[in-house]
Order: structure tokens, then C-alpha cells, then sequence
């Protein structure tokens, strides 16, 4: 039965003829031009401040040891600033012209966009740390731990919309997974027990998501955003009449300990990085293999993307829509509940008021920006969360960058990646589309 189902696609080929192939044609050749002239362009922006704009013989050096690890250790990479951000800057008008160049061919695209962007970085970063010295593996180190509560609400975030309920609520169901997680390990003395009640809880509030949008037929967006308003209200009340009047008893769960993979962590620069992390980490690189798998080559996967395409379809051949988007929305809460554990029991240790600081919303942009596949997804999460950890590792450098911009640099770039790809993708067709039936 299930075998018969339309198996929809987001991204299912459309490959125009006569005209209309004109018309494709003449806006993709416009769209290369008006990009590669934009790369040009930054990179002689590059080539003045970064190239220009450092003085000669000052090197940038790199540290390639994670601090604080029983691990190889790396020499420093020590790198020529000024020589390094010209080279780079001239690499970006290269990838310009490349752009310009290879319209028509999608991998050619793809290389000059991700060529572009890793010699814009690498300029950028040898300017900034010219003269100075900068961990890099700690950089990449902060890197995982931002991208640990975006990956797991990226997910989250997939398999609702896959399933054609909008989850606005990422952020609420972080918030009250990180509360639940401090309180339940304080007073059972359990990291495990408060893993768990970090899931539950999640898990609950994507359930009063799934009732309220499925049941009650409200407005999902509106829905998500009052639910993210409603847990910061009970968890901010909770915090300052419970966990704040007595912290030892109620807000001191303490962390996860690290499991080093003997052999993986001994790899130079991002073995101790991914192989040397809780359990926490460890679980979402299941997770991510687990939801790819699940979404595209099990029953499971083909009837959640059926509901989210096309429910009045998937309902004719005996899937129950409404049932699939309860069981979905409320798995995909546990996810995002053990994204918000890791906020204490995986870091820090301790909850705070608002301690997620808008992260769900930015895993809802994961969630476009990698186009509703949990790879791109995945993807998206590490870039927001190298944006961070680059924020964090440049402030004590003390550089001519305003410490506030370097604490906006995530959400800049999330509205640039997310406004770059308005009318460029689509979401799942019955996404944020209440199924009645008859």
C-alpha cells in the first residue's frame, strides 16, 4: 500500500523547453553576472582593507591544539597577514569571474560560491589576527558546542515542516528542555534522569503545538511564537521563585562528562574536537544519521513526507494524516528538548532566564537554508554556529570590529542566508496547512 504513495520532492526537476528555456536561460545568465560582479566587488573590498589595511611583517598565527585536551599536539601555523589577505582577496574576484564564467553548470556554481566564501574568511581572519594569535582548534572547538542545540533543532524543525506543521515553537521547546534538564538532574543527582525529562519536556511542549495546529486549526506561525512566549514566561516565574532562591538544591545538576574515542581523538586538530565530547554530541551525530535515513528510505520517512505534500493523497491510501503530524511534531519536540539539556547539562551546568537567546529561531533558518533536508540542515547549523564561535574567539583580540557587531555577526548572517533564498526554494507544499477531512 505504501509503495503506491506519490513519493514528493521538493526540489523535483523542471526542465522548461522553447521560450520559456530562453527565458530561464537569459535570468540565470543575469543572476550569474549581477553575483560574480558582487564577489568582484567584495574582493577588492577585501584587497583595500584586509590587504592593504594590515601592515607588512606582522604575522597571523593560529593555534592548532585544543587548550585543556590530552591530545597530539600541533604546531602553531604561523601565516604572512598581508601577503595571506591579498592572495585571498584576489582569489574572491577569481571565484567572481568563475561565477560569471560557468553559469550553466551547477557544480561550477556551487565551487565558486564555497571558493568565494572560504578565501573571504581566511582574508578576513589573518587581517584580524595580524600581529596577534588566535586557537584555532578552540575556535572550531566552540564551533561544535554552538552547532550541538542548532543541529538538534534543525532536526526538529525538518521533521515537522517534512510533515507539514510549521515548529515555531524550537525555541520554547529549547527553553523548557534546558529547565526541565537542570531541575530533574538537581534533585534526582542524574544527568541521565535529566536527559531524559530535557526529552520529555520537549516532547510535551511540541505536543500542545501539534493539538493547538492540528486539532484546534490555529494559525502555526502565530502558535509557535505565543508557545515560545508562553515557556519563557513559566520557566522565567519557576527560575526566580524555585531554582534562584535555592540554586544548590534545585539549579546545580553539574555536566556530562567527556568520552574520548581512543584512536579518532588522537587525529591532529578535530579528533579531540568530535571525538573527545559528552554523550550529548555523541547522540546527535545518531540522531542526524538516523532522521536522513528514516526520512528518505524508510515507510516512515515516505508517509511523513506524504502528509506534508500532499495529505488529501497520502489519506486515500490509508495514511492517518492528522495521527502521523501528532506522533511527528511530538518526536521532533523530544530532539529539540535534548538540544535545550545540552544547554545545561552538556555546558554549563546551571540554567538562566532566556538562556537559549533566540537560538531556536536560528535553527528555523537552518531548516531553509539547508531546504528542509536534514543535511542541508546540518550544514547550515555548523555555518551559524562557526559565525558564533568566531564572534567569541575574536572579541579578546581586541580588533577594530565593535565587540556588539561581533555579537550580531550570527543573526546578520542568518537574515543574509535566509533573505539570499527567498523565492529560491520551497517548502514542503501542505506545510502550515491544517488537513480536514472531506
Amino acid at each position: 500500500m505504501a509503495d503506491t504513495v506519490i513519493a514528493p520532492d521538493v526540489e523535483a526537476p523542471v526542465n522548461p523547453t522553447g521560450e520559456a528555456a530562453d527565458v530561464v536561460r537569459a535570468a540565470a545568465r543575469k543572476k550569474a553576472l549581477i553575483t560574480g560582479i558582487g564577489f568582484v566587488l567584495v574582493g577588492l573590498y577585501a584587497l583595500w582593507a584586509f590587504g592593504f589595511g594590515t601592515s607588512g611583517g606582522e604575522d597571523a598565527v593560529f593555534g592548532m591544539t585544543v587548550p585543556n585536551r590530552d591530545t597530539t599536539h600541533v604546531g602553531d601555523l604561523s601565516l604572512p597577514a598581508r601577503g595571506v589577505a591579498i592572495a585571498m582577496s584576489v582569489v574572491c574576484m577569481v571565484a567572481g569571474g568563475l561565477r560569471i564564467a560557468f553559469d550553466r553548470s551547477r557544480l561550477a556554481v556551487r565551487l565558486s560560491i564555497a571558493l568565494f566564501l572560504i578565501a573571504f574568511v581566511i582574508a578576513f581572519l589573518v587581517w584580524a589576527v595580524a600581529g596577534k594569535q588566535m586557537s584555532f582548534a578552540g575556535a572550531l572547538q566552540n564551533t561544535l558546542l554552538a552547532a550541538v542545540p542548532l543541529v538538534l533543532g534543525a532536526l526538529a524543525g525538518v521533521i515537522g515542516e517534512r510533515s507539514g506543521v510549521v515548529n515555531i515553537a524550537i525555541d520554547g521547546q529549547f527553553l523548557f528542555g534546558a529547565f526541565a534538564a537542570a531541575l530533574t538532574g538537581s534533585v534526582t543527582g542524574s544527568l541521565w534522569a535529566g536527559l531524559a525529562a530535557g526529552a520529555v519536556a520537549g516532547a510535551l511542549i511540541g505536543g500542545l503545538l501539534a493539538v493547538f495546529a492540528v486539532r484546534y486549526l490555529v494559525e502555526q506561525v502565530v502558535l509557535g511564537v505565543v508557545i515560545n512566549l508562553l515557556v519563557t514566561g513559566i520557566t522565567g516565574f519557576l527560575y526566580t521563585q524555585l531554582l534562584q532562591k535555592d540554586p544548590e538544591q534545585y539549579n546545580d545538576p553539574g555536566v556530562f562528562d567527556n568520552i574520548r574515542i581512543p584512536g579518532f581523538a588522537d587525529i591532529p586538530v578535530i579528533g579531540p574536537v568530535l571525538f573527545d565530547v559528552n554523550v550529548i554530541v555523541y547522540l546527535m551525530y545518531a540522531l542526524i544519521v538516523i532522521v536522513h535515513l528514516g526520512l528518505f528510505h524508510t515507510r516512515w520517512g515516505l508517509r511523513a513526507r506524504a502528509v506534508g505534500e500532499h495529505p488529501t493523497a497520502a489519506d486515500t491510501v490509508g495514511i492517518k494524516v492528522n495521527a502521523t503530524r501528532y506522533r511527528n511534531v511530538m518526536m521532533a519536540g523530544a530532539i529539540a528538548g535534548v538540544g535545550g539539556a545540552f544547554l545545561t547539562i552538556g555546558t554549563v551546568g546551571t540554567f538562566s532566564k532566556d538562556m537559549t537567546s533566540g537560538a531556536g529561531y536560528i535553527a528555523l533558518a537552518a531548516v531553509i537554508f539547508g531546504r528542509w533536508r536534514p543535511l542541508g540542515a546540518v550544514a547550515a547549523a555548523l555555518l551559524f554556529g562557526f559565525t558564533s564561535a568566531l564572534a567569541t574567539s575574536l572579541q579578546p583580540l581586541n580588533t577594530s570590529i565593535p565587540s556588539q557587531f561581533l555579537q550580531m555577526m550570527p543573526y546578520v548572517v542568518t537574515i543574509f542566508a535566509v533573505a539570499g533564498l527567498v523565492g529560491k526554494v520551497r517548502a514542503p507544499a501542505a506545510a502550515n496547512k491544517p488537513y480536514t477531512k472531506g
